[in-house]
């Protein structure tokens, strides 16, 4: 038996995590745990959306929820850098200002990617790959690359132990929703149709295979959730209670079908193409909710079919917002409380907002210069 099965074993870990089929979804991780009383909370970020001269409200922001919130994990879902950054320096400056507030603060935490993360590549010369070795670098960043032949970068799983070390509780589904439509398929464009980007099937079968795999390894189906930049169709779907109808009264019936809470202020940014996976997700069971961010100033959920489906606004102070005066007034953040004594895991979500804390909402530029990168401190990477 290797020292490293040796270590597992004497934590309290089956041994068998290190089995042929335990690698068969090399992105386990198994780090994560619950609190002795059971608990794990998350805070979820969208759009932080900046380049290096980062909005110094955005940081303010990140710093008082993680102060308050104390999660146990942190997901950066997507568009965490935009455009602006002319030079490699800039990019990894852009990453850094965002990875802060987690590093200072010693709590893991993640990204998935959004349709903006690659807006200075034609500059920089940094593409999505790059980036996620720049994230991957830092000390408490649990990022791993997509398995082979999934499209996007960054697909993951990451599983979270319960307050015994001995067992999964909970799950984590991290998914790259890629950034726009290809120009045409089968020689034919999308002018008249939403041009952002879709899961993939190949994403959507990585989903439900590892999720199988998953099932047999713990010998139940593991609760989880799972975060990806752009909405699914069905995030409207539940919003007007019809897939064809859009009307206040559809809204109105909805709330009372779905028990919708929080704000829709910009219709829904989607792909052309459903791509299956709430399919996938009811097939499976295992899924509890899908939260995106794309569109800043909607900041709903609900829960459709037995499923979460919900948005987490704009993080940013540097991104689009609300028109006027309101420009910031959905700034904020999700935070998800879990519990591995109830059924599901997962007990609620509920949005914090930079109003709650005092920021200043002013519809106006903060930008700032950027927080130095210490050249001199070795990032050393957990042990996993």
């Amino acid at each position: 038996m290797s020292t490293l099965a040796l270590t597992l074993g004497s934590a309290g870990l089956p041994v068998d995590f290190l089995s042929k089929e335990a690698h068969a979804f090399e992105n386990m991780d198994m780090k994560l745990q619950f609190k002795k009383d059971g608990k794990f909370k998350i805070v979820q970020f969208n759009d932080t959306q900046d380049d290096e001269n980062i909005d110094r409200r955005t940081v303010q922001l990140m710093e008082k929820v993680l102060d308050t919130e104390k999660p146990d994990f942190v997901v950066l879902n997507g568009d965490n850098i935009t455009g602006g950054c002319d030079t490699p320096n800039e990019m990894k400056q852009a990453i850094n200002n965002v990875a802060q507030p987690m590093e200072k603060r010693s709590i893991k935490w993640a990204i998935t990617y959004g349709n903006h993360d690659e807006d200075s590549t034609p500059k920089s010369g940094l593409n999505e790959e790059d980036m996620l070795k720049l994230y991957m670098s830092y000390k408490y960043n649990m990022n791993q690359p997509s398995s082979k032949g999934v499209t996007g970068t960054g697909n993951m799983n990451l599983l979270i132990r319960n307050s015994k070390g001995n067992d999964a509780a909970f799950n984590l589904w991290l998914m790259d929703g890629g950034r726009y439509a290809p120009q045409t398929i089968g020689g034919q464009d999308f002018k008249g149709y939403p041009t952002w980007d879709w899961l993939r099937f190949n994403q959507v079968n990585w989903y439900a295979e590892t999720s199988k795999k998953i099932e047999k390894q713990f010998g139940r189906k593991i609760p989880s959730l799972m975060y990806v930049h752009i909405p699914l169709w069905e995030h409207r779907y539940m919003w007007f209670g019809s897939v064809d109808g859009r009307t206040a009264a559809h809204h109105e019936n909805a709330v009372k079908k779905h028990g919708i809470t929080g704000e829709r202020n910009e219709d829904e940014c989607l792909g052309p193409v459903n791509s299956g996976m709430f399919s996938a997700i009811l097939d499976r069971g295992d899924v509890k909710g899908v939260f995106c961010g794309h569109d800043h100033v909607n900041t709903y959920s609900g829960n459709y079919y037995g499923v979460l489906l919900g948005y987490a606004g704009s993080t940013g102070f540097g991104a689009y917002g609300l028109p006027g005066a309101d420009r910031n007034r959905l700034r904020g953040a999700r935070v998800f409380n879990l519990d591995e004594n109830t059924e599901n895991v997962l007990v609620e979500t509920h949005m914090v907002f930079a109003k709650d804390y005092g920021i200043d909402l002013t519809a106006n530029d903060q930008s700032t210069a950027p927080a130095p990168i210490d050249a001199t401190k070795k990032h050393e990477k957990i042990v996993r």
